[in-house]
């Protein structure tokens, strides 16, 4: 499996390359912006991308939703309950005083449990709402991105539209800490950890 950490726009957010190595079928995990420098990184590595996916709908995890689309032609996939925010870009951004473009609407709306397959690679979909209401994080042998439910010694922000503490808390608890304490979490800002080094030291977790 191929994994590129990518971090793009102002805020430096994660955006991450998923590759089958025998297929060269592709996922790329929220384009927030720089949609040329990912585009550039595909070619490098000789990837088609079958599906852009949000873990999330805020500006910086999906900026980049529609250059991405246009040019690879993937298929957009986001949890329904953050989908609104796609046609939000501009505005929200425009709150940090930054830009984006507005997304397209989703090709497929992803829930709890839903899997998605491209080449040899499943990911299963974790709904971790908190951050936002339509958070998801997606797991695959080992590894779970978690966009901005879960950082090293962090957590995501619950002070935005739709967020709340206690459920991002609940969705950390009762869903990513069943994996096993040695997968990677690769993060939507900031470096990687793991499940366990979180259970053991993340001072907002502390005690589960």
């Amino acid at each position: 499996m191929i994994i590129k950490k990518l971090e793009v726009g102002p805020i430096m957010a994660n955006c991450y390359i998923i590759g089958c190595d025998k297929t060269k079928e592709a996922v790329v995990i929220d384009p927030g912006d720089e949609a040329d420098k990912i585009l550039i990184e595909l070619s490098k590595l000789s990837l088609i991308v079958k599906y852009i996916i949000n873990t999330h709908g805020h500006f910086d995890h999906v900026g980049a939703n529609k250059r991405l689309k246009e040019v690879t032609k993937a298929k957009l996939l986001i949890h329904p309950e953050d989908e609104h925010m796609l046609s939000q870009l501009s505005k929200s951004a425009a709150n940090w005083g930054l830009s984006a473009e507005n997304s397209p609407l989703p090709d497929q709306k992803i829930i709890h449990g839903d899997e998605i397959v491209f080449g040899e690679i499943t990911l299963k979909v974790i709904y971790t709402p908190g951050h936002s209401l339509g958070g998801v994080c997606l797991y695959t042998d080992g590894v779970v991105f978690s966009g901005d439910t879960l950082f090293a010694n962090s957590i995501g922000r619950t002070d935005f539209p739709t967020g709340d503490h206690d459920t991002l808390i609940a969705s950390i608890k009762e869903k990513l800490f069943l994996l096993d304490d040695d997968t990677i979490v690769y993060t939507g800002h900031g470096p990687e950890t793991s499940i366990g080094h979180e259970r053991k030291t993340n001072p907002f977790l502390m005690g589960s």
